[in-house]
């Protein structure tokens, strides 16, 4: 073995150096090595261990990697500890900031919310808090323009809950100051140019924004990490988005803003009780155009034919068993069976071939876009927001009278028999005052809208486009008059009452309709029990316009229908009666997919009956919830939902 040893052992790496550093100088291109002194010999640890030669530099001057050196480990120290202590203060800035941030956003959404709900209680402060609620919800959406709040929002778990603040505040923002204060400011502008024509450009320019904001806070709002102090507040601005994203997006065609619209409007009359509300007599005829809008022509019972069926109209085998011929052969008898979309086909079939062909004007079924029904009841929730109507009867209409005037004076004052063109004239009028007053948008927004979603919680106001992405967003919603298919969220029964005795008396009948649900492991029993009562009594009877009595019966006795529907997926079990007369007409019907019970009741003046239909069904039922016609006094009872069996 060579006894040669490393050159440079021995020396300090500052003597290794300087040493390579000379030698890298000195040394010419081929030359050998400069060999440094030798220092003395380091013992090895075993004889027997072989000495590796020692590997002398190349020739290139490469230098071996130095072993570490704690100068340079203590320079790069303090290289960095600036750095980590800068990195630490501006993360305790961003937390500091985002507190700070987080404190302002909670305390404006907390004064909006608070202003809100004062004007829920106090609908007449709302002009005055909108701005208030606008100026607090545009200070908590300026988190939008934050970018520490918007990297903030990656953090897991934490970032869910920011940005679901951020994004309530963004929508309250825009539903506030970009909606509805500048529509309530063209509103209250004086301007002679029709209001809706004015406020359709601000609707059209922000419902980009409002569906977009509707879809973000919706996947917010299905987030498992918002905590408590923030869910409330999410999941009621979802809410309110779910409803105007739909609505925001179907409104400018609705107005007709890319072409003219044309919708019937179907007049309701509760004295004589028919299915989805009553007598579907009185039509008139609407057009809009950019938000204007126009009545183009009106109709009433007289100029139908009665007794004539329709040809274009297909009625099913289930609903000619439950409402015979007089159903697509009597305009007022279209709204006996409770689908909507149904009857709004057959009042435009009736209009296209008895009254269109009479009027130069007047738009065929196949020009109309929509059908919308509405009530007297309906008509004076929203004389609330409109207020008094003067009618050219000299007769001061309001929310008080309406229904009075328009269901029992009209009769006490003319003959319909003797003077039809009078009556039909007055109801003519009350539409022209009524569509007058709402076209110049002289009401209270917010009144306006709470009549409107009044009236269609009681069934008084339903609404169907022949426009297929028009009626998508309506589908399901109760203004759209179908019964519900599904269970899942509610389990309906409809219970739907209709005069068969040619009369108005239903303004002095009285209704209760009593629903219970018992639940068992294997499904649900439905009980219905329903009370008819003729509230008035006999002398006042005899007394009664000839109009209101019984065109057959006179003051005697009156009948009415009732048809109970049962919930899908269960059949009818059982039914029972109680009263003077009364009796089951059908028990093997089924109508729009559900089991139906149909009774006759024969009712004097006084008397009241009573009817009782039990349905069963296996499988899974949420709670029982109803359905029922509109009466003009009011419909009294108790839905009880699920009651475990023991």
């Amino acid at each position: 073995m060579s006894g040669s040893t490393d050159p440079y052992a021995g020396h300090s790496r500052r003597e290794i150096r300087e040493l390579r550093e000379r030698e890298s100088a000195a040394t010419p291109a081929g030359a050998a090595p400069i060999v440094p002194p030798s220092a003395p010999p380091v013992p090895d640890d075993s004889a027997a261990t072989a000495q590796l030669p020692v590997v002398p530099p190349e020739s290139s001057g490469a230098e071996p990697p130095a072993p570490s050196d704690p100068d340079e480990k203590e320079s790069r120290s303090k290289a960095w500890k600036p750095w980590l202590i800068v990195g630490i203060i501006f993360l305790v800035f961003c937390l500091v900031w985002l507190g700070v941030r987080a404190l302002m956003v909670k305390s404006s959404l907390e004064q909006a919310q608070r202003l809100v709900a004062h004007v829920q209680e106090d609908t007449d402060s709302m002009r005055a808090a909108l701005p208030l609620i606008g100026e607090h919800a545009g200070s908590a959406a300026t988190v939008s323009w934050d970018p520490i709040w918007r990297a903030a929002e990656l953090v897991p778990w934490a970032g869910d809950n920011l940005r679901g603040v951020r994004l309530a505040a963004q929508s309250i923002d825009v539903a506030v100051n970009d909606l509805a204060l500048p529509a309530l400011n063209e509103m209250e502008s004086g301007s002679d140019a029709p209001v809706l024509t004015r406020v359709l450009p601000i609707v059209d320019e922000v419902e980009p924004r409002i569906v977009d904001l509707a879809a973000k806070i919706e996947r917010v709002a299905e987030s498992n990490a918002l905590v408590g102090p923030v869910r409330p507040g999410v999941d009621m601005v979802n809410q309110v988005m779910q409803m105007a994203a739909p609505a925001i997006g179907v409104v400018p065609d609705l107005l007709g803003a890319d072409e003219p619209r044309t919708y019937l409007l179907v007049f309701m009359n509760n004295a004589e009780s028919v299915g989805l509300g009553g007598s579907a007599a009185s039509q008139t005829l609407v057009t809009v155009d950019g938000g204007a809008f126009e009545i183009a022509a009106q109709g009433s019972s007289g100029d139908y034919l009665e007794g004539t069926p329709l040809e274009n109209v297909d009625v099913p085998e289930s609903a000619e068993a439950l409402y015979g011929d007089f159903y697509g052969s009597y305009v007022n008898m279209s709204s006996a069976r409770p689908h909507f979309p149904a009857m709004a086909e057959m009042v435009t079939e009736f209009w296209d071939r008895d009254v269109a062909p009479t009027l130069d004007n007047a738009a065929s079924s196949r020009d109309i876009d929509g059908v919308i029904s509405i009530d007297p009841i309906a008509l004076g929730f929203i004389l609330d927001a409109t207020g008094p109507i003067h009618l050219a009867t000299g007769d001061v209409m309001t929310s008080d009278n309406a229904v009075d005037l328009l269901l029992s004076d009209v009769y006490h004052r003319w003959n319909a028999y003797l003077e039809p063109e009078i009556v039909d004239g007055f109801f003519a009028s009350v539409a022209t005052e009524v569509f007058d007053k709402i076209a110049s948008a002289d009401f209270n927004l917010q009144a306006m809208l709470s009549s409107v979603t009044r009236g269609i919680d009681n069934g008084s106001i339903y609404f169907h486009s022949f426009h297929d992405e028009v009626q998508q967003h309506i589908d399901g919603e109760k203004v759209s008059g179908v019964l519900p298919t599904s269970n899942e969220v509610e389990s309906t029964v409809g219970v739907f009452f209709r005069d068969e005795s040619a009369s108005k008396i239903d303004y002095y009948m009285k209704s209760n309709i009593d629903v219970n649900q018992t639940c068992s492991a294997s499904g649900s029993e439905f009980v219905v029990d329903t009370t008819l009562h003729l509230d008035i009594a006999q002398g006042a009877a005899d007394v009664l316009p000839d109009y209101v009595k019984s065109a057959t019966w006179g003051s005697s006795q009156f009948r009415t229908a009732v048809y109970v529907y049962g919930v899908p997926g269960t059949t009818l079990e059982s039914v029972q009666m109680d009263g003077r007369e009364v009796r089951l007409v059908r028990d093997d019907v089924v109508d729009l997919d559900r089991p139906v019970a149909y009774f006759e009741t024969y009712l004097q003046p006084g008397e009241i009956a009573k009817v009782t239909a039990t349905f069963s069904g296996e499988g899974d039922f949420g709670p029982a919830a109803l359905q029922s016609t509109p009466m003009v006094q009011p419909t009294t009872g108790l839905v009880n939902g699920c009651a475990q069996e023991e």
